[in-house]
């Protein structure tokens, strides 16, 4: 990657200001931050401004300022960035003159208001790009009837209109007649060749009030008289409440009332550490309910479904047990992968004002509409009584597509008849989550006259299975007798989507298994992998999400990319290719020996999502997916005994450390395909990779994560002691 120097203007004083006390330690100088930006103009008022509205995304003001409200929830995976750039690109303004709000939840006017699945850009593509083309086409209609010429005679550039004449007019000229116009029915969307604001880098739009520390975020927001709720669940999954002493709640200074709802109680104060405070104070005796489930008994019941025949077929081509009686050599490996909390750095936090009137309730989540619509049912209100915000979320992971804190915080205040914000502690967050659940896969494969003629997958999980469209992934048409069998075990523990639900694990497992089968076969591992794919090429099967031709893309760019083969002595490599969330990837990790252990150095990553709207944001997903697969599969680790989690916080929960971070280098395919998503489709090849290069350092192979509970599997060969 290239470099480019900067130069930096910044006062002595400012300076002062922030190196004066450089010698404490890591400080962020928030003045220094300002004074990098000597030419900055005053912000402006945008309340003041005589806006008209074209749509639900876009408002133009009288003076040609223009606001881009971005519809769906941001969790740092950008949308609040490039869905405006989508619709910025077709509406021809410069992204300079662009200010870019959220939207509220708005099912009239918006649609699929979720962030989930990496789906925002590829569902909103087409609707944004024609949202932007539409607001065009009426600025370019007023202007050619005050011109009196034809609207094709008219083009536009960064908030300009010209006609064939040399007149100009801007946007801030014509916007009271352009939306007074009727909305035309058919617009032009830009070539590709034209874009001048999808595909350059764009700042994300709320980084000054991240790095400041501005108003942004949940945990943020605040109104008169609004009170703190810390609730206090069941300590157990498998516990209800019995009975429960609040008297040394109450005498707490600061705590306001202390109420119950279902099994659950919550302490009211006037700030969060008063209402944690009194959490804490608390008595509560619990009676079991149902069977308190530990870690070694989940263990047993799945390896009990893996081995037992009750399943649900979620594929099967041809007859595999056919080709496993036929077969010369038969390999079968099993994995297992634990329970994971989120652990979103902001932790779960919302407000509610249940009022005669209306349900406002403002907040961080995934599933806004959902949410509002449970949460009118519970309370038997009319939907249309929910007005929902949503505030930027310091991570979601997915935790965030369960509102039960937004319902919590509706119940109470409801009961109350307050404005209530309930806040979970770090311990709440991990006690009482929404977890990864608990996978065993069983994979075995059957190999004929040095062809792979059999694949059989199996699947055991807590809870839940993969979904419909996994067993449909690679190497899913690649192998003639193939089958995807699915067991579950319902616990009482609650589980729910994680960073790409199923391939987070399911990726490491496969593709650590196509490498033993290499090994086995006596082939080349690349080889192997590129040769069933050339089996996918031009089948007619419906079924196939992936594309045989984009994908062996990524895997020869990969391969051209990292140096596969040609490092030098010391460096092992790992590869692993796999396509989830509408988009392919490939990568390649290098590893060392340090102390005989191995590290890994670089992950060299390979993407097709189509188009890029924004490269700089891309990266930041793609290597923020990358060290998360990374840290997860080394260190992540959750059990339970008898109903309870065995780790609250980061003192007995692992996460991967700066220091453990490797260097990510990502290359992006360029072609024209329609974007799919980036929040999550590089994490699940991670583990893999990383694996399959800890096999080439060690000799050992790895099965079960995370990886650093096996020690004794993470130790290089010994040396030859000579002498």
């Amino acid at each position: 990657m290239s470099t480019q120097k900067t130069s930096i203007t910044f006062s002595r004083r400012s300076f002062m200001k922030t190196s004066s006390l450089a010698g404490g330690g890591l400080l962020i100088g928030f003045n220094l931050f300002n004074a990098c930006k000597p030419n900055a103009k005053p912000a402006i008022d945008l309340a003041q401004l005589n806006y008209n509205d074209f749509n639900a995304f876009i408002q133009i003001a009288d003076n040609g300022a223009v606001t881009i409200f971005s519809p769906n929830p941001e969790i740092g995976q950008g949308v609040k960035t490039s869905m405006p750039m989508i619709i910025a690109e077709e509406l021809d303004v410069a992204w300079k003159d662009v200010y870019v709000k959220q939207g509220i939840l708005d099912t009239n006017n918006y649609t699929r208001q979720v962030a989930g699945g990496s789906q925002s850009i590829r569902f909103g593509w087409d609707p944004l790009r024609e949202t932007g083309a539409t607001a065009r086409q009426m600025l370019i209609n007023a202007a050619a009837v005050k011109w009196g010429v034809d609207p094709s005679e008219c083009t536009t550039n960064e908030g300009i209109i010209s006609n064939a004449a040399g007149e100009t007019l801007g946007y801030g000229e014509v916007v009271n007649e352009a939306a007074a116009l009727e909305i035309p029915e058919e617009v032009t969307l830009k070539d590709v060749k034209d874009y001048k604001i999808i595909g350059t880098d764009a700042a994300n739009v709320d980084i000054d009030k991240i790095i400041t520390g501005e108003p942004l975020f949940g945990l943020d927001y605040k109104t008169e008289g609004m009170v703190i709720a810390s609730v206090m669940r069941p300590p157990a999954f498998g516990q209800k409440l019995e009975s429960y002493d609040d008297s040394a709640s109450k005498a707490i200074d600061g705590v306001i009332e202390v109420l119950k709802f279902g099994d659950k109680i919550a302490v009211l104060a006037k700030d969060t550490w008063s209402a944690m405070k009194g959490k804490k104070a608390l008595k509560a005796e619990w009676k079991t309910d149902s069977k308190l489930e530990s870690s070694e008994d989940h263990d047993k019941l799945m390896l009990g479904l893996l081995n037992g025949n009750k399943f649900e077929t979620l594929r099967a081509d041809g007859n595999v047990k056919k080709a496993f009686e036929q077969a010369d050599q038969v390999l079968e490996r099993t994995y297992e992968s634990p329970f994971l909390p989120h652990n979103c750095l902001e932790p779960m936090n919302f407000y509610a004002n249940v009022t005669a009137e209306k349900i406002h309730l403002v907040g961080p989540i995934q599933t806004p509409e959902g949410t509002a619509k449970h949460i009118a049912e519970m309370l038997e209100r009319n939907f249309e009584e929910v007005h929902l915000e949503m505030t930027r979320m310091g991570g979601g992971f997915g935790r965030r597509l369960y509102g039960d804190f937004a319902v919590e915080a509706a119940e109470i205040s409801n009961l109350a008849r307050k404005p209530v914000k309930v806040v979970f502690s770090r311990d709440d967050d991990m006690a009482d989550g929404i977890y990864r659940p608990a996978i065993k896969y069983r994979i075995k494969a059957a190999v004929k006259d040095g062809k792979v003629t059999g694949y059989h997958l199996k699947e055991a999980a807590i809870n839940s299975n993969m979904y419909g469209l996994i067993p449909n992934f690679f190497p899913a048409g690649a192998i003639e007798n193939y089958q995807v069998d699915v067991a579950k075990y319902q616990s009482n523990i609650t589980t729910g989507a994680w960073r790409a639900p199923y391939t987070n694990f399911l990726a490491f497992a496969e593709q650590s298994f196509f490498d033993e089968l290499a090994e086995m076969m006596e082939v080349d591992k690349i080889q192997l992998r590129l040769d069933l794919l050339q089996k996918v090429k031009g089948s007619t099967d419906e079924r196939i999400q992936y594309s045989p031709e984009r994908m062996e893309k990524v895997i020869k760019k990969a391969v051209e990319k990292s140096g596969w083969g040609t490092k030098p002595e010391g460096v092992y490599q790992g590869f692993v290719n796999y396509y989830c969330h509408n988009s392919h990837v490939a990568e390649v990790a290098d590893v060392v020996l340090e102390n005989g252990n191995p590290v890994v150095k670089k992950i060299t990553c390979v993407v097709d999502c189509g188009i890029v709207i924004n490269p700089l944001g891309a990266l930041n997903q793609i290597e923020g997916g990358v060290i998360d697969g990374v840290g997860h599969s080394m260190y992540g680790d959750f059990t339970f005994q008898n109903g309870v989690p065995q780790a609250t916080n980061f003192d007995k929960y692992r996460l991967i450390r700066m220091k453990e971070a490797p260097i990510v280098e990502t290359h992006l395919m360029k072609n024209e395909f329609s974007p799919t998503g980036l929040g999550e489709p590089t994490l699940p090849p991670a583990g893999g990779a990383i694996a399959n290069a800890f096999k080439a350092a060690t000799g050992k192979r790895l099965y079960k994560q995370p990886f650093s509970k096996y020690p004794e599997l993470l130790k290089g060969p010994e040396k030859e002691i000579i002498g």
